[in-house]
């Protein structure tokens, strides 16, 4: 499963409520973890996700959250997408800029699972936030041993 990931995020009421906010960016997951192996990402094959998603705030303190993850990866000199993560979630607003999000995972390479993300955002301006979070999917199924991806993701929210 994929590290974010991802995802992901949101960063603090700002305006009004109800409001929808917007969010990009690249999530990266140096290793993962299962009871056979360890992988590497940037030695034998390096990818990269990039998390766009949109965040509907409820109240101050809540939010949903729908968020979508192409990755690519490159291998043996081919890149292609590899797979394309469905990560629907709530978010919670923890004070000053944190936010935790509870996200399921489903990806169209039939692995599914739970990631629980930690974030935190820097306002830029009036209408634009930068983001950093981690990640920490746990993936299952399709025939393959339960996976752990702590990645690190960074972003922008509009």
């Amino acid at each position: 499963m994929s590290f974010l990931i991802s995802n992901l995020i949101m960063l603090g009421a700002i305006g009004q409520i109800p409001k929808i906010v917007t969010y990009y960016g690249a999530v990266h997951a140096p290793r993962s973890f299962s009871k056979e192996e360890a992988k590497h990402n940037f030695k034998d094959y390096y990818q990269v996700g990039f998390p766009t998603g949109i965040n509907v705030w409820k109240s101050e303190y809540f939010v949903f959250s729908l968020e979508v993850v192409p990755f690519i990866r490159r291998e043996k000199g081919q890149t292609k997408m590899s797979n394309l993560l469905f990560h629907p979630g709530l978010l919670i607003d923890l004070g000053k800029h944190f936010i935790f999000a509870g996200r399921l995972g489903f990806e169209t390479s039939g692995r599914f699972g739970l990631t629980p993300v930690f974030s935190k955002s820097f306002k830029i301006n009036e209408e634009l936030r930068f983001f950093i979070a981690t990640p920490l999917p746990v993936g299952f199924g399709n025939e393959r041993p339960v996976t752990f991806f702590p990645g690190l993701l960074l972003g922008i929210a509009i």
